[in-house]
């Protein structure tokens, strides 16, 4: 006898049996092994491998389902084991891993196909496959294996070209997969071509006259710059904020991919392939659904609008310990969350776009007009610490129109040529290797280099308003993708330079953005 044909004789006859499957650690899905052993004694079934409440209640359920299939529940002392036993485990996505385990160890199923496959999935008392959060995850780590996982969760592995699984709806179909002389050949998902996606039906120009402000939300597009827009209600804030995801160009393969696993580590819907998230939580969110936390730890907000939009309106209105919990994703592309002996870290690539009134009540504040005192008006803004503003790239000041007559005479804009001009913009900064928010400081040199004027502009600008090294780097980044912008009127986009020196004009434009919030000093270039 060979010596495979000797070692598949002993796996036939060997009173156990291994089911591989997976865990879910944030958005990581490392490698479980599910052992089942029979041994003599008296009948108990004990499930070991650091299993919380929610997997050990899965004897219950995969004795049911079990039995409802019409198969025999082993008797006798069962041992299940799932290891790595120092690996937390929770929920009920290993229930079929477990039946599988327990079918094969009492030879009521083939072993045949076991070690090329992995299973994921919650049974319910009659068999049924049920979701499990992070299959995406699941599906993006493995990687010689193919996934038996349930129907009902087929269409949320469509952002992975050629992933190889077997979407089934119950453990009668498992079994009958398992039991056939050869697996048959999975069927691939039908993949949306990127050119079908569809764009935001919401224009820029809903939102008449506020030019500086639409340029501003052009520039953040363009640059995944953080924006903050400061006005009296009823001037366009929200609306322009909800119209930046018309402008943005749409999320590539590898993108969607990254958007889809945070979705999927969730438990939610995520968006359609080639959209971008737009997260907008309400002011009352506390600070782990923001930034993530619970039993068991999810992703809060900035993880959840990774590649897109986070959205804070009112932002005055959030809690203190929530808008200073923002201060280090703001400048990172990850957050990790520490608990007591587990640490798991989530992405936070996301682009924060917010607004607010200038005062209390709202209203412009002129004595004529505003019933707010200066120390309210000081209390209210200072809800926006120095800190966090000094991380937001560009602020602006929306304020009501004051000629309604000139309405109906205001020229659209073109957004059909601004969005192009807002992807050969992204597409440089591509080519460069970063987007120009997140330049780090040691290259700001090479990608933003300034004319004379310009840095003669900066330097002065440094000296009479005392400007941090931050504000410094986030001028010059703003300045960049001003420039990049530009480039197609001036005809740079002909030329192979893809960072040309930055002019005085585009460092005054950045430099106004930076000083135009809450009642800053202004400087004219």
């Amino acid at each position: 006898m060979s010596r495979e044909n000797k070692t598949q004789s002993q796996d036939e006859t060997w009173p156990g049996a291994r089911v591989y499957t997976r865990a879910q650690l944030g958005i990581d899905a490392p490698p479980v092994v599910a052992e089942a052993h029979f041994a003599s004694g008296t009948p108990t079934f004990s499930l070991v491998g650091m299993a919380e409440v929610a997997v050990r209640e899965s004897r219950e359920r995969v004795r049911s389902a079990i039995e409802n299939l019409g198969m025999v529940f082993p008797e006798g002392r069962i041992i299940v084991n799932l290891a790595p036993a120092d690996l937390p485990k929770s929920s009920g996505r290993y229930d079929l891993a477990i039946a599988v385990a327990l079918l094969a160890a009492s030879g009521q199923i083939s072993r045949r196909h076991i070690d090329r496959l992995e299973f994921l999935g919650e049974l319910s008392l009659f068999g049924e496959l049920r979701p499990v959060r992070g299959l995406l995850c699941a599906a993006a780590a493995q990687q010689s294996r193919a996934m038996v996982l349930p129907n009902a969760q087929a269409r949320e592995l469509l952002p992975i070209k050629r992933i190889r699984c077997y979407p089934l709806t119950s453990l009668g179909d498992v079994v009958e997969l398992l039991n056939g002389a050869e697996l048959p050949t999975p069927a691939a998902a039908k993949q949306q071509r990127h050119e079908d996606i569809a764009r935001p039906t919401e224009s820029i120009n809903d939102v008449r006259g506020q030019a500086v402000a639409k340029r501003a939300l052009a520039i953040a597009a363009a640059g995944g710059h953080h924006l903050l827009m400061v006005g009296p209600p009823g001037t366009g804030k929200t609306m322009l904020a909800r119209r930046l995801m018309a402008l943005v160009p749409p999320a590539n393969e590898r993108e969607s991919i990254d958007i889809a696993t945070v979705y999927s580590a969730a438990g939610k819907e995520a968006p359609a392939i080639g959209h971008r998230p737009f997260r907008d939580p309400h002011h009352s969110a506390s600070t782990a659904a923001i930034i993530g936390g619970g039993q068991p730890i999810s992703p809060g907000e900035v993880s959840l609008a990774d590649r897109g939009v986070l959205f804070l309106d009112e932002l005055p209105e959030f809690r203190r310990d929530v808008l200073e919990a923002l201060r280090e994703p703001l400048e990172a592309s990850s957050i990790s969350i520490a608990r007591a002996g587990r640490q798991l870290r989530f992405p936070s690539r996301f682009q924060m776009i917010a607004a607010m009134n200038p005062c209390p009540s709202g209203t412009p504040c002129v004595p004529a007009r505003c019933r707010c005192t200066a120390a309210d008006i000081r209390r209210y803004q200072s809800k926006i610490s120095g800190p966090l503003l000094d991380r937001i790239d560009l602020t602006i000041r929306v304020d009501a129109p004051t000629d309604l007559e000139t309405w109906g005479n205001e020229r659209p804009i073109d957004e059909a040529r601004l969005r192009d001009r807002v992807a050969d913009a992204v597409a440089r900064q591509r080519v460069r290797g970063f987007i120009n928010r997140d330049i780090p400081p040691s290259d700001l040199d090479a990608l933003c280099p300034l004319s004379n004027a310009a840095l003669a502009l900066l330097r002065r600008a440094r000296e009479r308003l005392d400007l941090s090294m931050r504000s410094i780097h986030r001028i010059r980044r703003v300045a960049r993708t001003i420039a990049d912008l530009n480039a197609d009127e001036v005809e740079l986009d002909k030329s192979p330079d893809l960072a040309r020196p930055i002019n005085d004009l585009e460092i005054g434009e950045a430099l106004r953005y930076r000083l135009s919030s809450l009642g800053e000093a202004s400087m004219s270039p």
